[in-house]
C-alpha cells in the first residue's frame, strides 16, 4: 500500500472515515501524507491536526518507537522530484492485510490468512455480555443516546485522552454530573475482551485508590464504560511537565506514592478477588479533585486464585518499560509482576523522568539504570527532580529511592510484596536492605512507552497515541 502526494499536480491521496459505524459517508477524520515534514497525519475536519506520526529517521517514524520491535511489516519513505510516499509490504505474501481509519479518529490495521478472517471477524459480531453475566452487576445501564447528549456526539472539544483501546471523553448528564466516557474501539478484539473485564471485574471492587466504574453502555459495536471524572486527568500529565510539576510537591508525591501503594495492597491481598493488574504505569494512574491517585485501566488485569501465581504462562500484554523481565520475556506473571511495575513509577516519581526516555549517560538504557547508576556511585539524591528542590524531605526521598530500586530487582523472588512495601514506607532507612542490580531491559524495548500484545494471539494491531485521561 502506497499514501501518496503527487508533487506535480498538487494532489494527495486521503483515506477517510465512516460517518458513523452505519453511515460509510466522509466522515471527519482523515489520514493524509505531510510531505514538508516526512510524516503522515491524521487530521480532524480536515483542517486540524489531530495525531502525527513524527519525522521519518530512515527507519521509522519518530513517535511510533515500536515500529522497531514489527516483524510483520516492511516500511518505507520515498522522497523524490515527483512525489513523496510511504509505503509498506508484508513479509509474509499469504498474509493479507487492511488498514483503516475508523469513525473516532483511530488507524487500525488488520491482519488475516485465508479464511481465518472471515471466522475471526463473524465471532468478533457475537456476544459480549451475557444474561449470566449481567446478573449480579452493581453498576447501572445507560442508554446510547443517554451517552451521545452527555458527550456532545463525542466532541473533539470534550476528548480527554487517548488509551490502547479507544478515546475517552469528558461528558456531562442534566443535574451537572461529570463523568469520563471510556469509547472502546468498534474494531478492536481486545476492545471487546477490555470492556467485559472492566464491566464485570471493577464492579466488584471498592476502595479509595482505585477509580470508580459508574456504568455502562452497548449499542450495536458502541461499547461504552462510565468513569467518575477525574479534573486532575493523570499522573504522567503532572511529573512529566515541567510547568505542572511545581504543582507536585515532596509531601504531595509521597502521598500519592502511598495511595499506590494501598490500591495494589487491595488488589493483591484484601478485596473479595485476587487480581494481578498488569498495566500499572504513571498513565493508569488517575488524580482526583484533590490530588488523591486512583488506579485505572482494569481491561488487561487477570483474576488469580491462590498465593503463588509465578508458575502463570500467558501471552504477553501490558506496556513495554513497567513490564517485568520475565514477564515481558517469557510470559510469566505474578503479584511480583505489579510490584516491578510500582517501582517503576516510584521511580519515576521522585526523578520526574519517563523511564522509557532519553538518557545522556550511554550506558543508562533507562530510568531504572540511571536511577542504578546514582546509587552505585552513592548520589542517590542526584536523581531528584529538580522541582523538588526546596520542598523535599531527604530521608523520605531516600528511602522511596531504595523501596523502587528493590521493586525493580530482576529476580522476582527478592522483590518484596505489597505487604512489604507499606511496611517499608514507615521504616528507618537503615533496617532497608541494599538492593540488588534490577533488570535492565533491551534499548529497543526501553524506548517503546506503547502497550504491546504478543503478534501470535491477535489478528488486529492499533496505532494510538499514548496522553492521560
Amino acid at each position: 500500500m502506497r499514501l501518496l502526494y503527487n508533487k506535480r499536480t498538487n494532489t494527495k491521496q486521503v483515506i477517510s472515515s465512516w460517518k458513523s459505524t452505519e453511515d460509510p459517508a466522509v466522515g471527519l477524520f482523515s489520514l493524509e501524507i505531510d510531505q514538508n515534514r516526512k510524516q503522515f497525519v491524521v487530521m480532524w475536519n480536515r483542517s486540524v491536526e489531530y495525531w502525527s506520526s513524527g519525522s521519518w529517521n530512515g527507519q521509522i517514524f519518530s513517535l511510533i518507537p515500536e515500529m522497531k520491535l514489527n516483524s510483520i511489516y516492511n516500511f518505507s519513505y520515498v522522497d523524490n522530484e515527483n512525489e513523496s510516499y510511504i509505503a509498506y509490504y508484508l513479509h509474509n505474501s499469504s498474509t493479507i492485510s487492511r488498514l483503516v481509519i475508523d469513525v473516532s479518529g483511530q488507524i487500525q490495521q488488520s491482519l488475516c490468512v485465508g479464511v481465518i478472517f472471515y471466522k475471526r471477524k463473524k465471532r468478533r459480531d457475537r456476544g459480549v455480555l451475557s444474561e449470566e453475566d449481567r446478573k449480579g452487576l452493581d453498576v447501572p445501564f445507560f442508554e446510547f443516546k443517554q451517552i451521545l447528549s452527555a458527550s456532545e456526539s463525542f466532541s473533539l472539544a470534550n476528548k480527554l485522552g487517548q488509551g490502547g483501546f479507544g478515546p475517552v471523553y469528558k461528558g456531562t448528564f442534566p443535574g451537572g454530573t461529570e463523568v469520563a466516557v471510556k469509547r472502546l474501539s468498534s474494531q478492536s478484539k481486545q476492545g471487546l475482551k477490555e470492556f467485559k473485564n472492566e464491566v464485570l471485574l471493577i464492579a466488584k471492587l471498592q476502595h479509595r485508590n482505585l477509580i470508580k466504574l459508574l456504568g455502562y453502555s452497548m449499542k450495536n459495536h458502541e461499547m461504552i464504560l462510565l468513569y467518575k471524572y477525574m479534573p486532575n486527568k493523570s499522573l504522567d500529565h503532572f511529573i512529566f511537565d515541567r510547568k505542572l510539576c511545581m504543582h507536585l510537591d515532596w509531601a504531595l508525591r509521597f502521598d500519592i506514592i502511598m495511595g499506590i501503594a494501598r490500591g495494589l495492597l487491595y488488589l493483591h491481598q484484601d478485596s473479595r478477588l485476587r487480581i494481578i493488574h498488569r498495566d500499572l504505569k504513571a498513565s493508569n494512574v488517575l488524580l482526583d479533585v484533590n490530588m488523591n491517585p486512583k488506579i485505572s485501566d482494569f481491561g488487561l488485569a487477570k483474576i488469580v486464585k491462590g498465593r503463588e501465581t509465578d508458575g502463570n504462562r500467558t501471552r504477553v500484554v501490558g506496556t513495554y518499560g513497567y513490564m517485568a523481565p520475565e514477564y515481558a520475556q517469557n510470559g510469566f506473571f505474578s503479584v511480583k509482576s505489579d510490584v516491578y511495575s510500582f517501582g517503576v513509577v516510584v521511580l519515576e516519581i521522585i526523578s520526574g523522568k519517563r523511564n522509557t526516555g532519553y538518557y545522556h549517560n550511554k550506558e543508562a538504557f533507562g530510568l531504572i539504570s540511571y536511577a542504578w547508576g546514582f546509587w552505585k556511585e552513592k548520589k542517590p539524591l542526584d536523581l531528584l527532580d529538580p522541582a523538588l528542590a526546596e520542598s523535599c524531605n531527604s530521608i523520605e526521598v531516600l528511602r522511596c529511592m531504595i523501596i523502587g530500586l528493590l521493586c525493580v530487582q530482576e529476580d522476582p523472588q527478592d522483590r518484596p510484596t505489597m505487604t512489604g512495601v507499606l511496611g517499608m514506607l514507615g521504616l528507618d532507612i537503615e533496617s532497608l536492605p541494599d538492593p540488588k542490580q534490577p533488570a535492565f531491559i533491551s534499548r529497543a524495548c526501553a524506548h517503546s512507552s506503547r502497550s504491546y500484545v504478543s503478534e501470535s494471539e491477535i489478528n488486529q494491531l492499533t496505532i494510538t497515541e499514548e496522553q492521560g485521561r
